[in-house]
């Protein structure tokens, strides 16, 4: 067997049994930068711009990290661009809004039986309008966002993308 396929099946398994315990806390890693973005309100249409403001945002961070693998040169990457995200972001949404990158702090949070501890964490915050609606968060980081085609989710999707992540970065 090829070592990455070993490395992959040991991945499974961990990540098997990560999800399949429910109410624990999950550690994301130390060497991970979080997005969370933060709807205006909870209406329809601010739940809709959060979620048109998510797709570009990842796609725009997405595009600038590329290959990048060390946790340094994506902190460096994201700091430098930051006035490009906010060009992009002013294009797609109408409310004002903030970017805030650096520790930041995050809610506990429970999805899918997970337990998300709340603390201060690495991360790029997008504070659309007033701020008081749901939030949208994940891994920026290594990449672990999903980007689904359903616009219309209030709920964090949050996956492993396991494979891509172990060939990217193992």
């Amino acid at each position: 067997m090829k070592i990455k396929t070993i490395v992959l099946i040991i991945m499974a398994v961990i990540v098997s049994l990560l999800v399949s315990k429910k109410s624990e806390n999950v550690l994301i890693p130390k060497d991970a930068i979080r997005i969370r973005i933060i709807a205006n309100s909870n209406t329809d249409i601010d739940i809709e711009d959060k979620m048109k403001v998510r797709d570009t945002a990842l796609k725009e961070i997405y595009k600038l990290l590329g290959d990048v693998k060390s946790l340094d040169d994506a902190k460096k990457i994201i700091n430098n661009n930051l006035d490009r995200l906010n060009i992009k972001i002013d294009e797609t949404t109408e409310y004002s809004h903030t970017l805030s990158f650096g520790n930041n702090y995050f809610p506990r949070k429970t999805y899918k039986g997970i337990v998300y501890g709340e603390g201060e964490y690495e991360s790029l915050v997008i504070t659309l309008g007033s701020g008081k609606g749901s939030n949208f968060w994940c891994v920026l980081f290594p990449p672990l966002c999903n980007l689904e085609g359903n616009t219309n989710t209030k709920d964090v999707e949050y996956q492993f993308f396991v494979k891509k992540i172990i060939d990217k970065y193992f």
